[in-house]
């Protein structure tokens, strides 16, 4: 008579929200309120907390689309692994999963995920549903991305502080580059698991070596200055479409590196 509730118990906390999300969330909203109101001296710091928070913010939903479209597809072993509760520290490697991601927008204002959930996927069929599986994560930096810059694109921006406008439009475009650039068919990156599935068994095969890097090999390619320059003018002919001043989100990483100034 006892064993149900048990297993009640245990399912629902493992689709508990956890803490650490909690805790991520809040300062995220303190850090905004202190970049809003001016509370800060100094002003560049609540904005790396504002963006760094908000960041991991989008991580753990990225994670939890991908964990929460492979529990509908079949897999329920994301449910014990603590994927559902949209804490990062659960995820593959917990380190890299929150200093990988931090240190690409330090090194270079570019939005790249580092976490990872891990898939079982023998017990997915179908490829569509594996396809759908890779590209659930980004389409929910889409999501975010254009809910951050649809402010914009009304005008509702034009009365807040610069300074907040600035961090917020630095913030929409992480999820603009996280999303274009986890669509590329790297392996590695998620663009790779939407189309692997309909891959041949040896061509998956060749490729599966050289997964590991796809991410390193990314950043490397967008740390060379050519190619910086024309990938962020291409980010921000993407965020003109929504009114967002090219020069804003600029100003945002600028304000971010507070240790520079």
């Amino acid at each position: 008579m006892t064993v149900t509730p048990l297993r009640m118990t245990r399912r629902g906390e493992n689709r508990r929200i956890s803490p650490v999300f909690l805790g991520i969330t809040a300062v995220m909203l303190v850090s905004g309120w202190a970049v809003w109101t001016g509370y800060a001296s100094d002003g560049g710091f609540a904005v790396f907390l504002f963006v760094v928070s908000g960041w991991l913010f989008s991580l753990c939903l990225h994670e939890y689309a991908h964990a929460r479209t492979a529990w509908h597809s079949g897999d329920t072993s994301v449910e014990a692994k603590g994927y559902l509760t949209l804490n990062p520290l659960k995820y593959a490697n917990a380190a890299l999963s929150i200093v990988l991601p931090v240190i690409f927008v330090i090194m270079g204002g570019i939005g790249l995920p580092g976490g990872a959930v891990l898939i079982e996927r023998h017990r997915i069929p179908g490829r569509v549903r594996h396809s759908l599986i890779s590209a659930a994560g980004p389409l929910t930096n889409v999501l975010f991305a254009v809910a951050l810059m649809l402010p914009f694109a009304f005008g509702v921006t034009d009365s807040w502080p610069q300074e907040f406008r600035a961090a917020f439009g630095f913030l929409a475009l992480l999820q603009v580059t996280a999303a274009i650039l986890n669509f590329l068919p790297i392996p590695g990156l998620d663009g790779y698991g939407v189309i692997e599935p309909w891959l041949s068994y040896e061509v998956r095969r060749q490729v599966q070596p050289f997964a590991p890097f796809g991410l390193l090999a990314v950043f490397g390619v967008l740390y060379i200055h050519s190619v910086n320059v024309k990938f962020f003018s291409a980010m921000y002919t993407v965020m003109t479409w929504f009114n967002v001043p090219d020069w804003l989100s600029g100003y945002g990483y600028f304000l971010f590196q507070f240790w520079k100034h």
